[in-house]
Formats: structure tokens, sequence, C-alpha cells
């Protein structure tokens, strides 16, 4: 397994199923940033209530960044071209609502020890 972190915006809307033994998860797809200008895509599943929440309250192209295990993977293009992508397990979701809460929450004490102005809620975050 290897911890990792990674951003990117959803790809398609994510969905809540359940298993076997009747637990609910949440299952979605993340188009991440390669590097060489091209995309990979994240296989997620998140199991525990906080990260599954997270997820299913976003839309498809969504930013979001998440935080878990993830295992390496291998796919072919319909032009027969290896692909890379990967699973996670999502142990932690941040997406912008959970940044602007944050620092909304840090406001009134910055404000006491001069430290920062305050923010501008119109602002829309972005990864």
């Amino acid at each position: 397994m290897i911890d990792a972190l990674i951003a990117g915006k959803l790809y398609g809307q994510p969905a809540e199923r359940t298993s076997k033994t009747g637990k609910p998860f949440a299952v979605a797809k993340v188009r991440a940033a390669a590097g060489d200008g091209e995309s990979l895509f994240v296989n997620v599943i998140a199991f525990d209530a906080g990260p599954c929440a997270a997820l299913l309250a976003l839309a498809d192209g969504d930013s979001v960044a998440l935080a878990g295990s993830i295992t390496p993977k291998v796919w072919t293009d319909k032009q027969g071209n290896s692909r890379p992508s990967l699973d996670m397990v999502a142990a932690q979701v941040l997406t912008p609502y959970h940044v602007q809460r944050k620092r909304r929450a840090m406001q009134p004490q910055a404000a006491q020890h001069g430290e920062h102005p305050p923010l501008d809620d119109g602002e829309p975050l972005d990864f």
C-alpha cells in the first residue's frame, strides 16, 4: 500500500453503493494532472461516513483533494495503448467548501491577533 495525496476534478457523478453486509460506501472517479500534460484517472472508494458524505455532496467537474492509500493499475484504451491509473481508498476528502469553512472559522482568531484581513466569501476556490 502507498499513502498518497491526490488533487483533481471529479469525472462523472459520485455514487453511493451498499456492500453485501449492508454497509454503505461511495465510489467516484477523479481526473488528476499527470505532470506530462496528460490526465491520470483515480478510481476512488470511501468507506468512512465523513469521506463518503463529502464525495456524495460533489458533482461532475468539482475540485477535490483526497488522502488515502493507492494501488497503481494499468488499463488499455480503445487504440490499444496502455494507460496508468490508480485505485484509492480515501480516508480524507477536502473540497473548496471545506477550505472556505476552515478559513471562516479561523478569521475571528486572526482578527484578534491582527494577522490577516478578512477573506472575501464571494471568491470561488479552485485547486
